[in-house]
């Protein structure tokens, strides 16, 4: 399982999804992590709108594999249901 967190700088709910994935990655409950700070890499909320086919109004945006979680409340609520962490 792999995290893809689209994120900006100042934004702390992209450092709290951060830091979720980086703990997850340190128990091996995920293979691993990637951050991509949208406004480094030119990436606008209505490119983010593209690939997910709904409005985005926040970020984080969050996505397990190739499938959209949502924000970091999404996010933390599936590594809670799926007993990600002991």
């Amino acid at each position: 399982m792999h995290v893809t967190i689209f994120g900006r700088p100042g934004c702390s709910f992209c450092v709290r999804a951060q830091a979720l994935a980086e703990r997850l990655e340190s128990v091996n409950a995920i293979e691993g992590h990637r951050y991509v700070d949208i406004w480094a890499e030119g990436i606008s909320k209505a490119d983010l709108e593209k690939t997910i086919g709904k409005p985005v109004a926040t970020v984080p945006q969050i996505f397990i594999d190739q499938t959209h979680v949502g924000g970091f409340t999404e996010f933390d609520q599936y590594v809670r249901e799926h007993a990600l962490l002991a």
